[in-house]
């Protein structure tokens, strides 16, 4: 039971490879060699995100890793473009929080159904209809395709639920949720019963109603990750409301203050942040309690903390109404649920640019190939001033300029690298 929740998974993802371009030529009076006509290649599939509401876990994560979009088709003649790569859409839980596997930082809050381009797709190369000048009338050329992008990221579910249940395993954590909401967890009378957070809704009227998370019960050392409480507690991080359930009953001979206690210490080894949140408590099974002065003096401890104490039994329903109209209360005026900002500042790919490149002038242009240029091409955003600057930097640190100069290359020459041409300045 315990492997039918999947909460954090690593992936690796491939976007698809763009077409290459073709070298065609059409029959037509009066133009060389009938005309170029050959088409560009088709632009490779994205690797696409997209937030599915009947997913829960991260549990199709567990057994397939590998992500790969369709490659672009090639061009062909008569300036027909090749067939673009297909999109591969990866469905993901609400509250997936995506990040660079290498650094740790988040790309991603996939906490809306909008959906993120995880990967782009390779450009489709040209054909050799764009080369074509009054000069240049027969280019037997095209250019290849770009390849896609490959990352290897970590997928991370935390729940988005407003109030959030915690404490001890068997405090009757599950039972208020299945009396509060249609929600319908594993109920027993022993511990760790719950191996997995379940959400609820509590409808209390018309436009009042909120999300309720149980949380597997922690137990002291959770934080450094004893018992499940490890596992779990992320999915408190979102929740804008703690709600601290604590048996009252006396049954198990436990001390309700003592474990109030030792539940905080574990929030706060975890998160500091987390600690600090809004917290109400409530004292539970009040309809087996055997000895009326635990209750009184959790009361007593919980009041002194500045802390709204609830006495509650959920099998008989008392006090559950006035806990759940105090927590919806409560959220009125507390801030909505948090929603990660992306740290993710991707660094610059270390390539090595040691290999062969090919320099050749076709007619009037410099026609520059090799498999280390296309993979810079690939990681070049050319709308951004920075990576251009670095795009350049690449290249005149290579020595490709200085070895371009050797062969007679002039300002104002034309450079073409694959589906990108510009004018020469040294």
């Amino acid at each position: 039971m315990a492997a039918a929740f999947v909460d954090t998974a690593k992936i690796t993802v491939r976007s698809g490879k763009g077409g290459n371009g073709a070298v065609s030529f059409h029959r037509e009076k009066y133009v060389a060699a009938g005309g170029p006509d050959g088409g560009d290649g088709g632009r490779g599939g994205d690797i696409i995100l997209q937030v599915d509401d009947h997913m829960s876990t991260l549990m199709d994560f567990r057994y397939k890793r590998k992500y790969t979009a369709g490659n672009g088709m090639d061009g062909t003649g008569k300036r027909c473009s090749g067939k673009d790569g297909e999109d591969l859409v990866i469905k993901v839980p609400l509250g997936t929080i995506v990040r660079d596997a290498a650094s740790g930082q988040i790309i991603r809050d996939m906490s809306d159904h909008e959906p993120f381009v995880l990967a782009r797709g390779g450009n489709g190369g040209w054909g050799n209809k764009h080369f074509a000048t009054p000069t240049r009338q027969v280019p037997h050329f095209a250019k290849a395709g770009l390849p896609g992008q490959e990352r290897e990221v970590v997928l991370e579910l935390k729940l988005l639920a407003d109030v959030g249940l915690v404490g001890f395993p068997n405090v009757g954590k599950s039972t208020l949720l299945s009396v509060v909401s249609k929600a319908r967890p594993k109920i027993a009378d022993y511990h760790f019963t719950t191996l997995m957070p379940n959400l609820g809704v509590v409808y209390l009227e018309e436009g009042v109603s909120f999300v309720l998370a149980d949380i597997p019960g922690l137990i002291e050392g959770a934080a450094e990750g004893a018992g499940l409480g490890h596992d779990f507690l992320r999915h408190v991080d979102r929740c804008r409301l703690l709600l601290h359930l604590l048996d009252v009953s006396g049954r198990e001979g436990r001390d309700p203050v003592e474990d109030f206690e030792a539940i905080c210490r574990e929030l706060e080894a975890y998160s500091p942040e987390l600690a600090r949140r809004p917290m109400v408590v409530a004292g539970t099974k009040l309809d087996i309690a055997q000895d009326p002065s635990l209750a009184e003096a959790l009361r007593a401890h919980v009041e002194a903390k500045g802390m709204k104490f609830f006495l509650l039994s959920a099998v008989t329903h008392q006090g559950v109404d006035e806990l759940m109209r105090y927590a919806a209360g409560q959220l009125q005026s507390l801030p909505p649920i948090q929603v990660y900002e992306p740290d993710y500042i991707p660094e610059p790919p270390k390539l090595d640019t040691s290999g062969d490149v090919t320099i050749e002038r076709v007619d009037d242009v410099w026609m520059v190939d090799g498999p280390w240029l296309q993979r810079l091409m690939a990681n070049v955003n050319f709308g951004d001033i920075e990576s251009r600057n670095w795009f350049d930097r690449v290249l005149r640190e290579s020595g490709l300029f200085e070895r371009m100069e050797a062969m007679g290359v002039q300002d104002g020459d034309t450079v073409c690298l694959y589906n990108l041409e510009f004018e020469y300045q040294k």
